[in-house]
């Protein structure tokens, strides 16, 4: 006996049905899979990963910031080291014949760009002499005597 329309619009239906029901049945199963990863990203009411990342972001923000007080205060130190005497050389000698003994000196003090003073004692058999010279970027106002150009040359070489 054929089928009637209606008993075919019966049987579609079903196979209707059942191809609904497959879907529906793969989207839970998919959802569900979701929800796991959504829980292991979020937590389950726990500190989450994104709380995590945030605050791990925060960390290192600061860390930076940290750092760029560190260099800033390196670079500050660094100028006020090359302003200090920081090189120092003393040459002796004998300022006049007959004398002997090297009871003369002159001694260097600079900094890092060859600025301070030359300090010069000048012994004599009655009496002593000291001289204060001034230095610019090794530059001096007055010429500068044989002995304490050698000074000033020891003492840039003292420490490089």
């Amino acid at each position: 006996m054929p089928l009637s329309t209606a008993e075919w619009i019966a049987i579609g239906a079903c196979v209707a049905a059942g191809i609904a029901l497959l879907v529906a049945g793969l989207a839970w199963w998919k959802l569900r899979a979701v929800r796991t990863s959504q829980l292991v990203l979020l937590g389950g009411g726990k500190q989450d990963l994104v709380d995590f990342a945030v605050s791990l972001q925060g960390r290192l923000d600061e860390t930076y910031r940290k750092f760029d007080e560190l260099v800033g205060g390196f670079a500050q130190l660094d100028r006020r080291v090359d302003g200090v005497v920081s090189r120092v050389a003393v040459v002796r000698y004998d300022a006049y014949e007959n004398t002997g003994g090297h009871q003369s000196a002159s001694v260097a003090l600079l900094d890092a760009s060859r600025t301070g003073v030359v300090l010069s004692a000048i012994q004599g058999r009655d009496y002593a002499r000291i001289y204060v010279k001034e230095l610019d970027e090794g530059r001096a106002p007055v010429s500068l005597s044989p002995e304490e150009q050698d000074a000033v040359e020891r003492a840039m070489k003292s420490r490089q």
